[in-house]
């Protein structure tokens, strides 16, 4: 990965005696192309009934690298504890350097969502480090969650107060879109609004397919804000079908191109998401994953 090259360079930056920002070095060393990664929604319901065979099944596929998608309300890791939970993945050679959360401004079954930003996030914060994870992600606002610029703006006031809380732990808050994120509301977006945050505080997990659906080219967005996303979710849209989930390379995302711009992003991390599988999502996740390992890694 031009390690020997980054180095170099850094050196001689730094013996000429300029300032390189910390954030711009961290880019220059771009992603581990080792690691490739599958969002566990997309194997929701084979999780839910064995996690265990689950994970070995997607190891030997040659998925490494996963992001957890179940936290809230049980306070596990799948029914494990985080300790528990982090032996499983060693055991299979996997790694959870990412997992998904909740705000919590929505109730579950008429009581407060446990596990998320706004209640017991402390607990959260601690079991995720147990299990090992760098990077804790607001996934998704519910209907009832969005509501008008102000109320992003709240929302933007949560994401620094969860961001302050992982970074006491060494980790990384990040957000990740969906569409409604780019309605404009007054001739503003939202985005631009959970933009505005701290950087050191709020990263975000760009999903690729939501923000190309809604009308905004990734790369302008990696221009504009470079370094901030070290996250991606990389799932494909169908070109029969617009708007539809397929295959990571069966669609119409132009994912090297994209990819070719991994360190000005600041890429870290990718996963693999199909929300909806025309059949088994295992095979699909062999499909995505056999079009990475050919094409982008």
């Amino acid at each position: 990965m031009n390690s020997r090259r980054n180095f170099l360079t850094s050196a001689a930056l730094l013996s000429a005696g300029l300032l390189v920002s910390p954030a711009l070095l961290a880019r220059d060393k771009g992603y581990n192309k080792k690691y490739i990664g599958l969002q566990l929604y997309t194997v929701r319901d084979a999780m839910a009934k064995d996690p265990a065979g689950t994970l070995a099944r997607l190891a030997e596929m040659g998925y490494n690298s996963l992001e957890g998608a179940t936290y809230t309300g049980s306070q596990k890791f799948y029914g494990m504890t985080p300790q528990a939970f982090a032996a499983l993945l060693k055991q299979n050679g996997l790694i959870m350097p990412s997992s998904h959360y909740r705000l919590g401004e929505e109730q579950m079954n008429g009581a407060p969502a446990m596990g998320t930003m706004l209640h017991e996030w402390d607990r959260a914060v601690d079991d995720a480090a147990a299990a090992g994870v760098k990077y804790m992600v607001c996934a998704y606002l519910s209907e009832a969650e969005r509501g008008n610029l102000d109320h992003y703006k709240y929302v933007a006031d949560q994401l620094h107060k969860a961001g302050e809380r992982c970074q006491k732990a060494g980790i990384q808050l990040c957000y990740h879109n969906h569409d409604f994120e780019f309605v404009a509301q007054n001739g503003k977006l939202p985005y631009d609004l959970l933009l505005a945050t701290d950087p050191k505080l709020v990263k975000m997990e760009l999903d690729l397919y939501w923000a190309t659906k809604a009308g905004h080219d990734p790369l302008t967005l990696f221009k504009q804000h470079p370094g901030r996303f070290p996250l991606w979710h990389v799932k494909d849209m169908n070109k029969a079908a617009p708007h539809s989930f397929t295959e990571v390379g069966n669609g119409s995302i132009d994912f090297k191109k994209i990819f070719a711009h991994a360190n000005e992003a600041g890429l870290q991390y990718f996963f693999v998401e199909q929300d909806i599988t025309p059949g088994s999502p295992f095979d699909s996740a062999a499909k995505s994953l056999a079009y990475i390992k050919k094409n982008l890694v």
